[in-house]
């Protein structure tokens, strides 16, 4: 098969930036020509939008995702002692910011179809020392947010929405990062919504936690030069927000290409004879691949197409040997990562989400796939099993 024509990346931007590239070229040149670069009218009109969108009282442009969750935290006072209740299977941002306040993560396992938070799993992990609870929205999916809050209420903690890889995505028609007190969004290249480069914001209802994430991104100065909180250098940038402003009008619409690429996936690797029951996940899942689920109540805007299988490290070779882009998410679940081994986790504490690093590999599933990559995906990958 290596004489195929077909190259596949895992992910192709310049389609999408060639289709928009006069409007992104004339946006940019305006913020140039103003030589208003930090903050002003571009991120203004970008927060209005993105609030907008996710049906939110505010929304705080900050410097990344990562920046989002720090502020976020921050201005929820989490800190030295207290516990956050999150997922050890999510990008390393999530747990590294709990860590960075003085906080310490407190992880729950993972359900295996969704790679989000097991909520029944939440309740026993909860001490007089759990402050929040942080679930992940992975791969464009939404957690359980329901029952999430439920137990939050029950408990008095605060909820904290990691959806850097989820804006656009629906609970029972609800936005992602419009159910915790508050949201994290990312814009970094590679998210359904992608800046030029690092970008991120906070989505909130409360009108305080919003006055507050905008003086903490600023220094903690209120008015200029006055500081009645220590803050950092959170802000979003000018150039990126009026990129971001050309792009959010198509955001649903590259949802929808995604969707049909999942879909697709779907269909051809049944015909395949090549899906599994996510059963034998637990057993050893060999000639064949368990597909990711979306759940009932979910609007799943697949910031990856995360696959199962019993032999990812040689299909991933097999794959790149072929002209067939391919990744990890994530090699290891964040309880084996060496700087949280202070947590002191054991191997087998939480074996879906080990499972899941060890077994789990994305595809290519960005809007402008053709139907003729797809196929040569799936192609490739039925060869690899035959």
């Amino acid at each position: 098969m290596h004489d195929s024509p077909v190259k596949v990346p895992l992910l192709d931007l310049k389609p999408q930036y060639q289709a928009l590239a006069a409007e992104l070229d004339a946006a940019v040149a305006e913020v140039v020509r103003s030589q208003n670069f930090i903050l002003g009218p571009e991120v203004e009109c970008f927060e209005q939008g993105v609030a907008t969108y996710c049906g939110v009282g505010h929304a705080v442009g900050i410097s990344s995702g990562t920046d989002a969750l720090i502020v976020a935290m921050m201005a929820l006072g989490i800190g030295d002692g207290d516990e956050v209740i999150t997922t050890p299977y999510t990008f390393f941002g999530t747990v590294g910011s709990i860590v960075r306040l003085g906080a310490r993560p407190v992880f729950v396992d993972i359900e295996p179809d969704s790679f989000n938070l097991d909520v029944t799993k939440i309740e026993a992990a909860i001490t007089p020392r759990t402050r929040a609870i942080a679930p992940v929205h992975l791969f464009g999916q939404m957690a359980p947010m329901r029952s999430i809050n439920r137990l939050a209420r029950e408990h008095d903690l605060l909820v904290i929405e990691d959806a850097a890889q989820a804006i656009g995505a629906r609970q029972n028609g609800h936005a992602a990062g419009s159910f915790g007190h508050v949201g994290c969004l990312s814009f970094f290249p590679t998210k359904n919504l992608g800046g030029f480069g690092d970008g991120g914001m906070l989505v909130t209802d409360d009108a305080d936690y919003a006055a507050i994430a905008r003086q903490l991104r600023n220094h903690g100065m209120e008015p200029k030069y006055i500081h009645s909180r220590i803050g950092g250098n959170f802000r979003l940038d000018a150039l990126q927000a009026a990129v971001l402003n050309v792009k959010l009008p198509h955001l649903n619409r590259w949802h929808e290409q995604r969707r049909d690429n999942a879909a697709r996936y779907h269909q051809l690797f049944a015909a395949a004879g090549l899906i599994r029951d996510i059963s034998q996940l637990e057993h050893s899942l060999e000639r064949g691949i368990v597909l990711p689920a979306e759940h009932a109540e979910n609007y799943h805007i697949y910031n990856q197409f995360v696959i199962y299988t019993g032999q990812r490290d040689e299909l991933m070779a097999h794959l790149k040997a072929n002209g067939v882009g391919c990744e990890v998410y994530y090699p290891l679940a964040l309880h084996q990562q060496e700087c949280f081994r202070l947590l002191a986790y054991l191997p087998g504490d939480f074996p879906h989400a080990e499972r899941a690093a060890a077994m789990s590999l994305a595809l290519p599933i960005y809007p402008d796939l053709t139907p003729a990559m797809i196929e040569r995906v799936v192609a490739v990958i039925a060869d690899f099993f035959t």
